[in-house]
Formats: C-alpha cells, sequence, structure tokens
C-alpha cells in the first residue's frame, strides 16, 4: 500500500508500506493492503508505520485525517 503523510510543513513521509497503525476519534484502526475505502478523523497520538522491508517508523500525531482510497492508497492530513 502506498503511503503519504502530509502536514503544513509539507510531505512528511511517502512510501510503500506494510501497515498503518494510528488512533482516531472513533478508536484506534490498523490500515493493510486492500482496506476498504474509508475517511476518518485522526485523534492525538502516535502512527506506526511497518514499511515493507519490515523497517518500523513512529509518527506523532496531534489531529487530522485519513483517507483511504480504493487504489490501495492511504493519505494522512497531520498536525
Amino acid at each position: 500500500m502506498k503511503l503519504s503523510i502530509i502536514t503544513l510543513q509539507g510531505i512528511k513521509f511517502e512510501g510503500e508500506i506494510s501497515s498503518l497503525n494510528l488512533k482516531t476519534t472513533s478508536g484506534e484502526i490498523t490500515v493493510l493492503d486492500n482496506h476498504r475505502p474509508l475517511i476518518t478523523q485522526l485523534a492525538k497520538g502516535e502512527a506506526v508505520i511497518i514499511k515493507e522491508g519490515g523497517e518500523k517508523v513512529n509518527f506523532d500525531i496531534k489531529s487530522g485525517f485519513l483517507e483511504i482510497g480504493e487504489n490501495n492508497q492511504a493519505t494522512v492530513l497531520a498536525n
């Protein structure tokens, strides 16, 4: 799955990932390949990204939105 994390300062992450785990206002979510389309509001917390090679990347989020498209692409708009 392709992930883009975008903030007011620009693109903070862009690449192929195996999974994404983060907090939404409705609870914690894990996004894997071919997840159903979704738009949700993010809550304060840490996004945990597992890259395709297995490398783990953490990213602090204060608020924002997650959009998962039909084309196996996820976009995080974050503060």
